[in-house]
Parts: C-alpha cells; sequence; structure tokens
C-alpha cells in the first residue's frame, strides 16, 4: 500500500507559495460553510510514522483554519479514567459536534497498531480491535459524519535522516525523542502490522489517504486539498441520509400474537410479604455491590416500559440500597441541543461507568428504535441499524467487565388508564402525567409492535431483556431487585 508514498513526491517552493494563499482562503470559506449549515461533523485522524511530519502538518492546518472552530485532540496512552472504561470511550467522548472539525493526533488505530507492534495483543486480539474499529467508524459515517484518515509515510531509510536531521540542528534537537528511536529499530513491524490494519479499515465510506511524508510542501498541500474537496463535497450535498432502506419490513406475526401478550401481568404480591423481600434484597444488593470482586467490573441498569409503568419507583428501591457515592441515575429525555450536534450513542457513552460504579438509565438508547421509530423522528434506515448498533455497544460493554441489565415494566391497558387518573387527582402526582403520555397511549399498538421487535432484535445472550409483569407494583420491585442480585452472584463468581 505504500510504493506510491515512496517515489519522492515535491513541491517547490514557488509552486507552495503561489498555491497557498487561495488555497488558505478557500479552507477557511469552506470551513465557515460548514459551521453554518450545522448538519456535518469532520473527524481527520493523524498517523504514520515519526519523523514524517505528521505534528508540522497538522499545526499547520490548524494555523490556516479558524481554531475557535476546532476540537484537536492528542491522545497518549489511556490513563486511569479510560482504563475503567471500554477502549473506546475516550475517542466517543471527544468527538466533534456538527459543524465542526476534529483533528486527531494518534486515535484508537495508535490503541491498535502499538499493542500489537509491543507484542501487548496476539493476531486475535489486534483483528478484534480493528473489527471494533470498523464498526464505529460505520456508525459515524452513517450519522453523517466525514471521516479522513492520514497516514505519513517514509521509508525506513528516509526516516533515520530525517530523525538524525531534526536531531542535529539546535533548533529541532528537542522534538526527537528515545520513544522516536524505539519506533525506528521496530520499523519493519510498524510497517507489517500498519499495512495489515490500513488494508482491512481502507474502506469506501472512510478510506485512508497515504501521504509521502519527505516533502513539507507536497504533504501539506496534499492534506489542505483532500481537506477542502472533501468537505464541499459533503455540504454540497443537498441530501445526506436516504429516508429508506433497503431491508425487508419488519412485519407483525400473521396471527398477531407477540411476545408481550406472553406476560400474565397481574401477579400477586401482598405488602407484608413485599417490604420483608425488599429488605431482604436490599441488604443483598448492598454487600454484593461492596464486595472487593465488584471492583474488576461496572453495573449498567436500563429502565424501559409502558409510561406509569414504575420505572421511577423500582429505580428508587435500588438505590436505596447503594453507597451515594458510587452510583449515578441517568434520566433520558428528549436529545439537547448538544447532544442533537452528536452522533446518537454519544449521549450514552458519555455516562458508561468506570470500574466499581454502577450507572442506572431512566430510559435509555432504546428510544432510538422505540419513541423515534413510532413519532418519525428517526427515519427508517436510522432506527433499523439501530438494532445492530446497540447490540455492538452493549457488547463492549460486557468486553470490558460490566454487567448490563435490561427491563421491560409492561402494564395493562386498563392498569395504565387507572394510574394516568390517580396521578390526575393527586396534587404531588401531577407533574407525573403530561399530555405526552396521552398521545403515546393513543399508539398503544405501534409501540406494542416496537417493543416486541425491539425484544426479538436486541435480547442476546450476554444482554438479555427482562420482562417485568408490573401492574402489581410489589411484585415487578421484587422481581427486579431478585433479577440484579442473581446477575451480580452470577458474575462475581465466575
Amino acid at each position: 500500500m505504500f510504493e506510491s508514498a515512496e517515489i519522492g513526491h515535491r513541491i517547490d517552493k514557488d509552486t507552495f507559495r503561489k498555491m497557498m494563499p487561495s488555497l488558505r482562503e478557500a479552507l477557511l470559506d469552506v470551513q465557515y460553510d460548514l459551521k453554518e449549515q450545522a448538519n456535518v461533523p469532520v473527524l481527520i485522524l493523524i498517523h504514520g510514522f515519526d519523523g514524517a511530519g505528521r505534528g508540522e502538518t497538522m499545526n499547520l492546518i490548524n494555523e490556516w483554519l479558524d481554531p475557535r472552530l476546532i476540537h484537536t485532540v492528542a491522545f497518549d496512552s489511556p490513563n486511569d479514567e479510560a482504563r475503567a472504561r471500554p477502549w473506546m470511550w475516550r475517542y466517543w467522548s471527544e468527538l466533534p459536534a456538527n459543524g465542526r472539525i476534529g483533528m486527531f493526533f494518534g486515535s484508537y488505530y495508535s490503541d491498535t497498531l502499538f499493542d500489537r507492534v509491543f507484542n501487548r495483543s496476539d493476531r486475535d486480539a489486534f483483528d478484534r480491535q480493528i473489527f471494533d474499529i470498523l464498526r464505529f467508524e460505520r456508525m459515524l459515517t452513517l450519522d453523517r459524519a466525514v471521516v479522513l484518515k492520514f497516514w505519513f509515510h517514509l521509508s525506513r531509510d528516509k526516516q533515520k535522516q530525517r530523525l538524525k536531521q531534526l536531531e542535529q540542528d539546535p533548533a529541532t534537537s528537542w522534538r526527537v525523542t528515545k520513544t522516536d528511536w524505539e519506533h525506528y529499530e521496530r520499523y519493519d513491524k510498524i510497517r507489517k502490522y500498519g499495512e495489515h490494519m490500513l488494508r482491512l479499515t481502507n474502506t469506501a465510506y472512510a478510506p485512508w489517504i497515504i501521504i509521502d511524508g519527505e516533502d513539507a510542501n507536497y504533504r501539506s498541500l496534499t492534506v489542505a486539498n483532500t481537506i477542502l474537496e472533501a468537505i464541499r463535497k459533503r455540504i454540497g450535498q443537498t441530501v445526506l441520509t436516504t429516508d429508506h432502506t433497503e431491508a425487508p419490513p419488519l412485519l407483525a406475526p400473521i396471527d398477531n400474537k407477540l411476545v408481550l401478550d406472553t406476560l400474565v401481568l397481574d401477579q400477586k404480591l401482598d405488602k407484608d410479604t413485599y417490604q420483608k423481600k425488599l429488605d431482604q434484597l436490599q441488604g443483598r444488593l448492598s454487600k454484593l455491590t461492596r464486595d472487593p470482586r465488584f471492583a474488576r467490573h461496572s453495573l449498567v441498569l436500563a429502565f424501559e416500559g409502558n409510561d406509569a409503568a414504575g420505572k421511577g419507583g423500582s429505580i428508587r428501591r435500588i438505590t436505596q440500597a447503594l453507597d451515594a457515592r458510587r452510583y449515578r441515575v441517568v434520566p433520558v429525555a428528549a436529545p439537547t441541543e448538544e447532544e442533537k450536534l452528536k452522533p446518537w450513542l454519544w449521549r450514552f457513552w458519555r455516562h458508561v461507568p468506570g470500574k466499581g460504579r454502577i450507572t442506572i438509565f431512566d430510559r435509555s438508547w432504546y428510544g432510538r428504535v422505540l419513541v423515534e421509530r413510532v413519532e418519525g423522528f428517526a427515519a427508517e434506515a436510522d432506527w433499523m441499524r439501530a438494532y445492530y448498533e446497540i447490540n455492538d455497544f452493549e457488547h463492549q460493554l460486557t468486553e470490558n467487565g460490566a454487567i448490563v441489565l435490561k427491563f421491560w415494566l409492561a402494564i395493562s391497558k386498563d392498569e395504565q388508564l387507572a394510574r394516568f387518573k390517580g396521578r390526575e387527582e393527586t396534587g404531588f402526582k401531577r407533574f407525573k402525567i403530561t399530555d405526552e403520555d396521552w398521545r403515546n397511549r393513543d399508539k398503544w399498538d405501534l409501540y406494542r409492535q416496537a417493543v416486541s421487535d425491539m425484544v426479538d432484535r436486541t435480547s442476546t445472550s450476554k444482554v438479555p431483556w427482562t420482562l417485568v409483569e408490573a401492574n402489581n407494583k410489589y411484585f415487578a420491585r421484587i422481581k427486579i431487585l431478585t433479577t440484579i442480585c442473581e446477575a451480580l452472584e452470577a458474575r462475581l463468581s465466575e
């Protein structure tokens, strides 16, 4: 893949000086057009061999563009906060918003490549990380991001020559580090594994641009022109996504029997029995989350259900048993303006707990395949692909040691009506009932189908759905607490 980057590309100084002013002006114009449209983010990844001009080029692009509209991040080895979470978490956290440019100096490709070069991963782990990257970049581009990936290349001899040249000049000697020479000693491995990584991730939606790094004028103009044309092309598109999917439609069963129909919603549990079981389970849960073995895990709880099904009450019975310093409840409503400018899963990635911590989502990422589907807030193509993206998100959580439990609280239509009326008639509960609740009730059958599709497509062996019969609140709370305790005990005993 590197042959064309080793044939000695050059641009003379006069040509560079003639081209630079108009190129800088065009870049600024297109950057401001990007800001005005505010419907596309641009992610630029800078990689390649030490001494190939990566830092110089990144600094030049920052100088040519408006720095107020660029978010530049130089990634080093992960810190303790990053190591406590899935490995892609720190890259999700720094993604640019729509209308902005993000520039990553080093990224998830650095982690993947150097783990392999320094024997911190084997071939299988190397390829697993590559496939994580492929899924991540596919999600970004489907969410309308422009992903530009630059590999700055030098041959082994040219790299040695470049490092010595920098080292001998007092003005630049500080730029050559011990790590640079360590990488030079491993040039062949970096090239071998880098080519494997680039080949597998050189996709139609996020291809690699390999730059000859020997001549500063050539690489600067090449990178700047590539950025310019990529943004021009995207902001010139009037339609950024299709409003249809090529997948076959999701049809209801011919007999109209859905998974929710198998639930016996009217379960029995009296208050005295409930209170005894509640005390026992809360004590059990408290002990499990304080177990030293829990420090190797995290706990993620996602609550979904019919309006007025008792999600809030169930969550309160859980948090009563937890150390307030170790958990967080995240109430999920309509996305904020900031959240709308990011890939749709970003607002959930940002709340992923570290090891030994607990996050409880009151509503969750499943809104994409529930309310956004039913209300038409997401195009069919977007919510259809969300099933896969959700499964991938939860897979990354569990691979990092998270215990992920998700609950659907189901009540009957009659029970919901009774609870709605009760809330309207009780002064301190009136805030719990809104016009939106009544509108959702009018679409009961559509939600019933959406929930069943959700369960069918996202209930996996590692992260199954727990369907909770919730007409009786006491029964629902005990079932939820029992499920959590049993899941913790099973994982901690492994």
